[in-house]
Protein backbone atom coordinates (compact mmCIF):
# COMPACT_ATOMS: atom_id res chain seq x y z
CA UNK A 1 0.00 0.00 0.00
CA UNK A 2 1.04 3.46 -1.02
CA UNK A 3 0.32 6.82 0.55
CA UNK A 4 0.14 10.36 -1.01
CA UNK A 5 3.38 12.34 0.06
CA UNK A 6 2.52 15.11 1.94
CA UNK A 7 5.58 17.36 2.06
CA UNK A 8 8.95 17.49 1.05
CA UNK A 9 12.12 17.28 3.17
CA UNK A 10 13.52 20.76 4.87
CA UNK A 11 16.70 21.17 3.09
CA UNK A 12 18.27 21.89 6.21
CA UNK A 13 17.33 18.53 7.43
CA UNK A 14 18.56 17.19 4.37
CA UNK A 15 21.96 18.69 4.61
CA UNK A 16 22.79 17.54 7.87
CA UNK A 17 21.10 14.00 7.37
CA UNK A 18 23.46 13.56 4.20
CA UNK A 19 26.32 14.53 6.25
CA UNK A 20 26.27 11.59 8.24
CA UNK A 21 26.09 9.62 4.84
CA UNK A 22 29.74 11.11 3.66
CA UNK A 23 31.80 8.35 2.42
CA UNK A 24 29.06 6.02 2.28
CA UNK A 25 29.21 5.18 -1.21
CA UNK A 26 31.97 7.17 -2.15
CA UNK A 27 32.30 5.86 -6.12
CA UNK A 28 28.39 7.55 -6.39
CA UNK A 29 27.56 4.27 -7.35
CA UNK A 30 29.91 2.08 -9.23
CA UNK A 31 29.39 1.04 -12.89
CA UNK A 32 31.12 -1.53 -14.97
CA UNK A 33 30.42 -3.03 -18.12
CA UNK A 34 27.86 -5.14 -16.57
CA UNK A 35 25.89 -2.19 -15.19
CA UNK A 36 26.00 -0.43 -11.98
CA UNK A 37 26.18 -1.99 -7.73
CA UNK A 38 23.73 -2.02 -5.70
CA UNK A 39 23.96 0.59 -2.58
CA UNK A 40 22.27 0.08 0.66
CA UNK A 41 20.91 1.98 3.38
CA UNK A 42 20.53 -0.98 6.22
CA UNK A 43 19.15 0.50 9.71
CA UNK A 44 21.23 -2.11 11.96
CA UNK A 45 25.11 -2.61 11.82
CA UNK A 46 26.31 -6.02 12.84
CA UNK A 47 26.29 -7.60 16.58
CA UNK A 48 28.48 -10.03 16.00
CA UNK A 49 30.79 -9.85 13.27
CA UNK A 50 27.89 -11.38 10.75
CA UNK A 51 27.77 -14.50 12.12
CA UNK A 52 25.03 -16.85 10.98
CA UNK A 53 24.53 -17.63 14.40
CA UNK A 54 23.14 -14.85 15.72
CA UNK A 55 20.89 -12.16 14.60
CA UNK A 56 23.28 -10.92 11.83
CA UNK A 57 22.17 -13.98 10.15
CA UNK A 58 19.33 -11.92 8.12
CA UNK A 59 21.76 -9.23 6.72
CA UNK A 60 23.36 -12.18 4.94
CA UNK A 61 19.91 -13.44 4.12
CA UNK A 62 19.12 -10.03 2.59
CA UNK A 63 22.45 -9.70 0.60
CA UNK A 64 21.99 -13.38 -0.91
CA UNK A 65 25.27 -14.40 0.09
CA UNK A 66 24.38 -17.31 2.40
CA UNK A 67 21.77 -19.60 2.00
CA UNK A 68 19.36 -22.51 3.65
CA UNK A 69 18.67 -25.78 3.16
CA UNK A 70 14.96 -24.93 2.78
CA UNK A 71 12.91 -21.51 1.51
CA UNK A 72 9.82 -20.72 2.53
CA UNK A 73 7.11 -19.82 0.24
CA UNK A 74 4.68 -16.42 0.54
CA UNK A 75 2.36 -18.77 2.70
CA UNK A 76 5.29 -20.09 5.24
CA UNK A 77 5.52 -23.76 3.39
CA UNK A 78 8.98 -25.12 3.00
CA UNK A 79 9.97 -24.95 -0.38
CA UNK A 80 13.64 -26.26 -2.05
CA UNK A 81 17.11 -24.38 -2.03
CA UNK A 82 20.12 -26.08 -1.05
CA UNK A 83 17.59 -29.38 -0.45
CA UNK A 84 16.17 -30.52 -3.39
CA UNK A 85 13.66 -32.80 -1.29
CA UNK A 86 12.61 -34.24 2.17
CA UNK A 87 11.12 -36.45 3.85
CA UNK A 88 9.96 -37.68 7.56
CA UNK A 89 10.16 -41.13 9.24
CA UNK A 90 9.21 -40.38 12.82
CA UNK A 91 11.94 -38.15 14.15
CA UNK A 92 14.35 -38.07 11.90
CA UNK A 93 14.16 -36.24 8.42
CA UNK A 94 16.17 -37.35 5.52
CA UNK A 95 17.18 -34.44 3.04
CA UNK A 96 18.96 -34.71 -0.12
CA UNK A 97 21.29 -32.11 -1.18
CA UNK A 98 21.29 -30.28 -4.30
CA UNK A 99 23.79 -31.13 -7.19
CA UNK A 100 26.18 -28.85 -8.32
CA UNK A 101 26.13 -26.24 -5.51
CA UNK A 102 29.85 -24.76 -4.92
CA UNK A 103 30.46 -22.44 -2.18
CA UNK A 104 32.28 -19.10 -2.80
CA UNK A 105 35.80 -20.14 -2.07
CA UNK A 106 35.52 -22.79 -4.99
CA UNK A 107 34.67 -26.23 -2.41
CA UNK A 108 31.65 -28.11 -2.84
CA UNK A 109 28.70 -28.32 -1.00
CA UNK A 110 27.76 -32.11 0.27
CA UNK A 111 26.55 -33.84 3.05
CA UNK A 112 29.90 -33.52 5.17
CA UNK A 113 29.09 -29.33 4.38
CA UNK A 114 26.07 -29.38 5.78
CA UNK A 115 26.26 -31.70 8.81
CA UNK A 116 29.23 -29.31 9.91
CA UNK A 117 27.28 -26.50 9.58
CA UNK A 118 24.37 -27.78 11.32
CA UNK A 119 25.43 -29.52 13.87
CA UNK A 120 27.97 -25.89 15.10
CA UNK A 121 24.88 -24.30 15.28
CA UNK A 122 22.83 -27.17 17.60
CA UNK A 123 25.97 -26.46 19.80
CA UNK A 124 26.18 -22.84 19.96
CA UNK A 125 25.86 -21.27 22.93
CA UNK A 126 23.45 -19.35 23.18
CA UNK A 127 21.66 -21.59 20.37
CA UNK A 128 19.89 -19.76 17.38
CA UNK A 129 16.35 -19.05 18.52
CA UNK A 130 14.68 -21.19 16.25
CA UNK A 131 16.55 -24.38 18.03
CA UNK A 132 14.92 -23.46 21.43
CA UNK A 133 13.35 -26.35 23.01
CA UNK A 134 14.93 -28.49 20.34
CA UNK A 135 17.69 -31.13 20.67
CA UNK A 136 18.94 -32.31 17.23
CA UNK A 137 21.78 -34.60 15.90
CA UNK A 138 22.88 -34.29 11.96
CA UNK A 139 24.83 -37.05 10.23
CA UNK A 140 25.30 -37.62 7.02
CA UNK A 141 23.86 -40.83 5.29
CA UNK A 142 25.91 -40.42 2.14
CA UNK A 143 27.46 -37.55 -0.26
CA UNK A 144 23.87 -36.08 -1.41
CA UNK A 145 22.03 -36.92 1.89
CA UNK A 146 21.64 -35.63 5.07
CA UNK A 147 19.63 -37.38 8.55
CA UNK A 148 18.70 -34.64 11.28
CA UNK A 149 17.22 -36.40 13.98
CA UNK A 150 15.35 -34.57 16.62
CA UNK A 151 14.80 -35.60 20.56
CA UNK A 152 10.97 -35.21 20.08
CA UNK A 153 8.83 -35.81 16.90
CA UNK A 154 9.30 -32.09 15.23
CA UNK A 155 6.69 -31.58 12.64
CA UNK A 156 8.41 -28.00 11.97
CA UNK A 157 11.63 -29.04 11.22
CA UNK A 158 12.03 -28.45 7.41
CA UNK A 159 10.40 -24.70 8.31
CA UNK A 160 12.97 -24.26 10.97
CA UNK A 161 15.97 -25.18 8.63
CA UNK A 162 14.63 -22.29 6.56
CA UNK A 163 15.81 -19.69 9.26
CA UNK A 164 18.55 -17.99 7.88
CA UNK A 165 20.63 -18.40 11.34
CA UNK A 166 20.73 -21.99 9.99
CA UNK A 167 22.90 -21.43 6.89
CA UNK A 168 24.91 -23.65 5.47
CA UNK A 169 28.71 -22.01 4.74
CA UNK A 170 32.24 -23.37 3.77
CA UNK A 171 34.40 -25.19 5.92
CA UNK A 172 36.90 -22.07 6.18
CA UNK A 173 33.68 -20.35 7.75
CA UNK A 174 34.50 -22.45 10.82
CA UNK A 175 38.16 -20.90 12.92
CA UNK A 176 38.29 -21.93 16.20
CA UNK A 177 35.03 -20.60 18.18
CA UNK A 178 34.12 -17.84 15.73
CA UNK A 179 32.22 -17.87 12.65
CA UNK A 180 33.49 -16.06 9.70
CA UNK A 181 30.94 -16.13 6.58
CA UNK A 182 33.46 -13.81 4.51
CA UNK A 183 33.89 -16.13 0.91
CA UNK A 184 31.96 -18.74 2.31
CA UNK A 185 28.46 -18.45 1.51
CA UNK A 186 26.51 -20.10 -1.68
CA UNK A 187 24.35 -17.56 -2.76
CA UNK A 188 24.72 -15.43 -5.93
CA UNK A 189 26.88 -12.51 -4.19
CA UNK A 190 29.97 -13.49 -1.99
CA UNK A 191 30.69 -11.63 1.01
CA UNK A 192 33.84 -9.82 0.03
CA UNK A 193 34.23 -6.94 2.55
CA UNK A 194 33.24 -6.25 6.23
CA UNK A 195 34.10 -2.64 7.83
CA UNK A 196 33.46 -3.52 11.24
CA UNK A 197 29.98 -1.88 11.68
CA UNK A 198 30.21 0.84 9.15
CA UNK A 199 29.94 -1.12 5.19
CA UNK A 200 30.05 -4.19 3.70
CA UNK A 201 30.99 -5.11 -0.30
CA UNK A 202 29.51 -8.24 -2.07
CA UNK A 203 30.79 -9.14 -5.61
CA UNK A 204 28.63 -11.29 -8.02
CA UNK A 205 29.50 -15.46 -7.80
CA UNK A 206 29.27 -15.98 -11.39
CA UNK A 207 28.89 -19.89 -10.70
CA UNK A 208 25.97 -19.69 -8.86
CA UNK A 209 24.20 -22.71 -8.97
CA UNK A 210 20.59 -20.85 -9.95
CA UNK A 211 22.41 -18.41 -12.57
CA UNK A 212 24.39 -15.46 -12.93
CA UNK A 213 23.29 -12.00 -10.55
CA UNK A 214 21.90 -9.38 -12.79
CA UNK A 215 23.79 -6.37 -10.62
CA UNK A 216 27.37 -6.92 -10.59
CA UNK A 217 27.63 -6.57 -6.89
CA UNK A 218 26.40 -4.57 -3.68
CA UNK A 219 27.80 -2.06 -1.52
CA UNK A 220 26.34 -1.94 2.23
CA UNK A 221 26.67 1.07 4.59
CA UNK A 222 24.79 0.98 7.97
CA UNK A 223 22.80 3.44 8.51
CA UNK A 224 21.23 3.76 12.00
CA UNK A 225 20.00 7.12 12.02
CA UNK A 226 16.50 6.75 9.88
CA UNK A 227 16.24 10.52 8.81
CA UNK A 228 20.09 9.63 7.06
CA UNK A 229 18.47 6.87 5.73
CA UNK A 230 15.90 8.51 4.02
CA UNK A 231 18.20 11.57 2.94
CA UNK A 232 20.55 9.19 1.15
CA UNK A 233 17.06 7.75 -0.76
CA UNK A 234 16.07 11.46 -1.40
CA UNK A 235 19.73 12.46 -2.47
CA UNK A 236 20.37 9.24 -4.71
CA UNK A 237 23.16 8.08 -2.53
CA UNK A 238 21.50 4.53 -1.84
CA UNK A 239 19.35 3.31 -4.36
CA UNK A 240 17.64 0.78 -1.58
CA UNK A 241 16.82 2.06 1.82
CA UNK A 242 15.22 -0.27 4.58
CA UNK A 243 13.24 0.78 7.56
CA UNK A 244 12.18 3.85 6.39
CA UNK A 245 10.69 6.15 9.46
CA UNK A 246 7.26 6.68 9.47
CA UNK A 247 8.27 10.22 10.15
CA UNK A 248 10.21 10.09 6.97
CA UNK A 249 7.74 8.13 4.80
CA UNK A 250 5.59 10.82 3.70
CA UNK A 251 8.50 13.13 3.56
CA UNK A 252 9.43 11.28 0.28
CA UNK A 253 7.94 11.01 -3.49
CA UNK A 254 5.47 8.20 -3.18
CA UNK A 255 6.60 6.28 -6.02
CA UNK A 256 10.20 5.39 -3.88
CA UNK A 257 8.08 4.41 -1.09
CA UNK A 258 6.34 0.36 -0.59
CA UNK A 259 4.30 -0.11 2.35
CA UNK A 260 3.57 -4.08 3.23
CA UNK A 261 1.83 -5.59 6.50
CA UNK A 262 4.42 -7.61 8.15
CA UNK A 263 4.31 -9.77 11.36
CA UNK A 264 6.47 -7.39 13.69
CA UNK A 265 4.55 -6.17 17.12
CA UNK A 266 5.72 -3.39 18.94
CA UNK A 267 5.29 -4.95 22.57
CA UNK A 268 6.07 -3.42 25.61
CA UNK A 269 7.60 -6.64 28.01
CA UNK A 270 7.25 -6.41 31.52
CA UNK A 271 9.97 -8.01 34.19
CA UNK A 272 7.91 -10.65 35.96
CA UNK A 273 11.09 -11.84 37.50
CA UNK A 274 11.35 -8.86 39.87
CA UNK A 275 10.42 -5.23 40.74
CA UNK A 276 7.68 -3.56 40.37
CA UNK A 277 6.00 -5.86 37.56
CA UNK A 278 6.60 -8.86 39.43
CA UNK A 279 3.23 -7.89 41.03
CA UNK A 280 0.53 -8.92 38.71
CA UNK A 281 -1.68 -6.55 39.98
CA UNK A 282 0.57 -3.64 38.50
CA UNK A 283 1.07 -5.17 34.90
CA UNK A 284 -2.35 -5.29 34.95
CA UNK A 285 -2.32 -1.81 36.22
CA UNK A 286 0.64 -0.71 33.52
CA UNK A 287 -1.95 -2.71 30.62
CA UNK A 288 -4.69 -0.58 31.02
CA UNK A 289 -3.07 3.07 31.50
CA UNK A 290 -1.66 2.19 27.76
CA UNK A 291 -2.98 4.03 25.02
CA UNK A 292 -2.11 1.96 21.74
CA UNK A 293 -4.54 3.74 19.24
CA UNK A 294 -3.20 7.34 19.98
CA UNK A 295 0.47 6.07 20.13
CA UNK A 296 -0.27 4.52 16.01
CA UNK A 297 -2.07 8.18 15.56
CA UNK A 298 0.93 10.16 16.73
CA UNK A 299 4.17 8.03 16.25
CA UNK A 300 3.42 5.64 13.26
CA UNK A 301 0.69 8.44 11.82
CA UNK A 302 -1.58 6.23 11.10
CA UNK A 303 0.97 3.55 9.26
CA UNK A 304 0.66 0.33 12.02
CA UNK A 305 -2.48 -1.26 13.47
CA UNK A 306 -3.66 -1.00 16.75
CA UNK A 307 -2.96 -4.97 18.37
CA UNK A 308 -5.49 -7.37 19.34
CA UNK A 309 -3.10 -9.94 20.62
CA UNK A 310 0.60 -10.48 19.70
CA UNK A 311 -0.29 -11.85 16.23
CA UNK A 312 -1.59 -9.25 13.58
CA UNK A 313 -2.94 -9.34 10.73
CA UNK A 314 -0.28 -10.21 8.97
CA UNK A 315 -1.40 -13.54 10.23
CA UNK A 316 -4.89 -13.52 9.34
CA UNK A 317 -6.26 -16.34 10.48
CA UNK A 318 -4.88 -15.29 14.40
CA UNK A 319 -8.18 -12.89 14.92
CA UNK A 320 -10.67 -15.58 14.01
CA UNK A 321 -9.38 -17.96 16.47
CA UNK A 322 -9.31 -15.81 19.75
CA UNK A 323 -11.63 -15.91 22.69
CA UNK A 324 -11.90 -13.72 25.68
CA UNK A 325 -8.70 -13.57 28.41
CA UNK A 326 -9.23 -13.38 31.68
CA UNK A 327 -6.80 -11.45 33.46
CA UNK A 328 -5.94 -9.98 36.71
CA UNK A 329 -6.97 -7.04 37.90
CA UNK A 330 -5.39 -3.72 38.12
CA UNK A 331 -3.83 -2.83 41.44
CA UNK A 332 -2.86 1.02 42.58
CA UNK A 333 0.73 1.90 40.89
CA UNK A 334 0.60 5.28 42.30
CA UNK A 335 4.04 6.50 43.63
CA UNK A 336 5.78 2.87 42.13
CA UNK A 337 9.06 4.00 40.66
CA UNK A 338 9.59 1.66 37.32
CA UNK A 339 12.50 2.11 34.44
CA UNK A 340 11.71 1.72 30.70
CA UNK A 341 14.42 0.49 28.58
CA UNK A 342 14.28 0.66 24.69
CA UNK A 343 17.18 1.87 21.82
CA UNK A 344 18.02 4.25 19.06
CA UNK A 345 17.79 1.81 15.88
CA UNK A 346 14.31 1.77 15.16
CA UNK A 347 13.64 5.77 14.81
CA UNK A 348 10.07 5.20 16.19
CA UNK A 349 10.53 3.38 19.74
CA UNK A 350 12.17 6.75 21.47
CA UNK A 351 9.23 8.30 20.91
CA UNK A 352 6.96 5.51 21.74
CA UNK A 353 8.59 5.68 25.14
CA UNK A 354 8.61 9.01 26.14
CA UNK A 355 4.40 8.54 24.80
CA UNK A 356 4.44 5.94 27.45
CA UNK A 357 5.80 7.77 29.50
CA UNK A 358 3.26 10.09 29.49
CA UNK A 359 0.72 7.59 30.31
CA UNK A 360 2.11 5.73 32.75
CA UNK A 361 2.76 8.45 34.67
CA UNK A 362 -1.00 10.01 34.22
CA UNK A 363 -2.04 6.30 35.69
CA UNK A 364 0.23 6.95 39.30
CA UNK A 365 3.45 5.06 38.13
CA UNK A 366 6.97 7.18 38.22
CA UNK A 367 8.70 6.37 34.79
CA UNK A 368 12.57 6.47 33.83
CA UNK A 369 13.31 5.99 30.06
CA UNK A 370 16.75 4.70 29.15
CA UNK A 371 17.52 4.74 25.80
CA UNK A 372 20.58 3.31 24.02
CA UNK A 373 21.77 1.78 20.78
CA UNK A 374 20.45 -1.95 20.65
CA UNK A 375 23.79 -3.44 20.27
CA UNK A 376 24.31 -1.43 23.86
CA UNK A 377 21.19 -2.52 25.60
CA UNK A 378 20.47 -5.73 24.90
CA UNK A 379 22.43 -7.73 27.15
CA UNK A 380 20.91 -5.61 30.03
CA UNK A 381 16.98 -6.09 28.91
CA UNK A 382 17.94 -10.29 28.39
CA UNK A 383 19.37 -9.79 32.72
CA UNK A 384 16.52 -7.99 33.69
CA UNK A 385 17.53 -4.90 34.27
CA UNK A 386 14.71 -2.93 33.77
CA UNK A 387 11.05 -3.02 35.04
CA UNK A 388 9.80 -3.22 30.96
CA UNK A 389 11.23 -3.01 27.88
CA UNK A 390 9.97 -2.02 24.45
CA UNK A 391 10.69 -4.06 21.50
CA UNK A 392 10.00 -4.23 17.77
CA UNK A 393 9.74 -8.18 17.55
CA UNK A 394 9.42 -10.33 14.62
CA UNK A 395 6.92 -13.24 15.40
CA UNK A 396 7.47 -15.42 12.56
CA UNK A 397 10.48 -13.95 11.09
CA UNK A 398 12.61 -17.65 11.54
CA UNK A 399 10.07 -20.38 10.78
CA UNK A 400 7.04 -18.62 9.46
CA UNK A 401 5.65 -20.25 12.41
CA UNK A 402 4.66 -17.73 15.51
CA UNK A 403 5.41 -20.80 17.84
CA UNK A 404 9.20 -20.66 17.77
CA UNK A 405 8.93 -16.64 18.78
CA UNK A 406 6.49 -17.49 21.24
CA UNK A 407 8.61 -20.42 23.36
CA UNK A 408 11.56 -18.14 22.58
CA UNK A 409 10.43 -14.77 24.54
CA UNK A 410 7.79 -16.54 27.28
CA UNK A 411 9.03 -20.22 28.35
CA UNK A 412 11.11 -19.97 31.33
CA UNK A 413 14.40 -21.28 29.31
CA UNK A 414 13.06 -19.13 25.98
CA UNK A 415 16.56 -17.68 25.09
CA UNK A 416 14.86 -14.09 24.48
CA UNK A 417 12.65 -14.48 27.46
CA UNK A 418 12.93 -10.51 28.25
CA UNK A 419 10.13 -11.02 30.57
CA UNK A 420 11.82 -13.36 32.99
CA UNK A 421 8.47 -14.91 32.66
CA UNK A 422 8.38 -18.42 34.70
CA UNK A 423 4.91 -19.91 34.48
CA UNK A 424 4.17 -23.06 34.46
CA UNK A 425 1.06 -23.12 32.38
CA UNK A 426 2.50 -20.92 29.64
CA UNK A 427 5.25 -23.60 29.41
CA UNK A 428 2.91 -26.34 28.56
CA UNK A 429 0.96 -24.05 26.22
CA UNK A 430 3.69 -23.02 24.16
CA UNK A 431 5.27 -26.53 24.36
CA UNK A 432 1.75 -27.94 23.00
CA UNK A 433 2.13 -25.76 20.40
CA UNK A 434 5.74 -26.62 19.08
CA UNK A 435 4.58 -30.07 18.98
CA UNK A 436 1.01 -29.88 17.44
CA UNK A 437 1.07 -31.08 13.41
CA UNK A 438 1.37 -28.30 11.04
CA UNK A 439 -2.40 -27.21 10.49
CA UNK A 440 -5.52 -25.87 11.84
CA UNK A 441 -4.87 -27.62 15.45
CA UNK A 442 -1.50 -26.21 15.43
CA UNK A 443 -2.55 -22.46 15.04
CA UNK A 444 -5.53 -23.35 17.34
CA UNK A 445 -2.49 -24.60 19.94
CA UNK A 446 -0.62 -21.30 18.90
CA UNK A 447 -3.59 -19.13 20.31
CA UNK A 448 -4.15 -21.09 23.15
CA UNK A 449 -0.09 -19.81 23.81
CA UNK A 450 -0.77 -16.70 23.16
CA UNK A 451 -3.72 -16.42 25.55
CA UNK A 452 -1.67 -18.24 27.93
CA UNK A 453 0.70 -15.28 28.19
CA UNK A 454 -1.82 -12.33 27.55
CA UNK A 455 -3.21 -13.94 30.67
CA UNK A 456 -0.37 -13.23 32.69
CA UNK A 457 0.49 -10.03 32.03
CA UNK A 458 3.97 -10.44 30.97
CA UNK A 459 4.01 -8.61 27.85
CA UNK A 460 1.16 -5.85 26.38
CA UNK A 461 1.13 -5.59 22.67
CA UNK A 462 0.63 -2.22 21.55
CA UNK A 463 0.50 -2.24 17.53
CA UNK A 464 1.70 -4.37 14.59
CA UNK A 465 3.95 -2.81 11.81
CA UNK A 466 4.69 -2.42 8.22
CA UNK A 467 7.53 -2.87 6.06
CA UNK A 468 8.23 1.12 4.49
CA UNK A 469 10.84 0.35 2.15
CA UNK A 470 12.33 3.07 -0.14
CA UNK A 471 13.85 2.25 -3.90
CA UNK A 472 15.33 4.51 -6.01
CA UNK A 473 13.69 5.02 -9.47
CA UNK A 474 15.98 3.20 -11.47
CA UNK A 475 15.91 -0.09 -8.61
CA UNK A 476 14.28 -2.76 -10.43
CA UNK A 477 13.32 -6.34 -8.62
CA UNK A 478 13.98 -5.61 -5.21
CA UNK A 479 12.48 -7.88 -3.09
CA UNK A 480 9.68 -6.33 -0.65
CA UNK A 481 9.50 -9.25 1.90
CA UNK A 482 7.24 -9.33 5.24
CA UNK A 483 9.50 -11.64 6.74
CA UNK A 484 12.64 -9.12 6.13
CA UNK A 485 14.72 -11.97 4.71
CA UNK A 486 15.28 -11.31 1.10
CA UNK A 487 16.15 -7.24 -0.07
CA UNK A 488 18.52 -7.77 -2.84
CA UNK A 489 18.76 -11.00 -4.43
CA UNK A 490 19.75 -12.75 -7.84
CA UNK A 491 16.95 -10.67 -10.00
CA UNK A 492 17.90 -6.82 -8.63
CA UNK A 493 19.36 -4.14 -10.20
CA UNK A 494 19.91 -1.09 -10.87
CA UNK A 495 19.11 0.76 -14.68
Amino acid sequence: MRLPARRLLPVTALTAASALLTGCFTDGGAVSADGKRVRVAMMQPPRSGLSPLSDDAFKLSRWSTAETLVKLDADGDPKASLATSWRQSGRSWSFEIRDGVTFHDGTKLDADAVVRSLTRAAAAAPKPRILDGVQLTVRAEDAGTVTVTTAAEDPLLPQRLSSPQLSILAAKAYTGKSVNPVGAGTGPFELTKVNGTSSAALDRYDAYWGGKAEAPGIDVRFVPDGTARAAALRSGEADIVEAVPVSQAALLDEDLITEVPMPRTNTLYLNTGSGVFEDASLRAAAREAIDAESIVRGVYEGRADVAEGLLGPALPWAAGLRTPVTRAKAGDPAGKSITIGTFTDRAELPEVAAALQQQLQKAGFEVKLEVREYANIEADALAGAFDAFILSRATVLDSGDPAAYLYSDFASDGSFNIAQLDDPSVDAAVRKAGETPTGAARRKAVIAAEAAVLAADAAVPMLHERVVQGDAAGVVGAAHDPRERELVTAATYVK
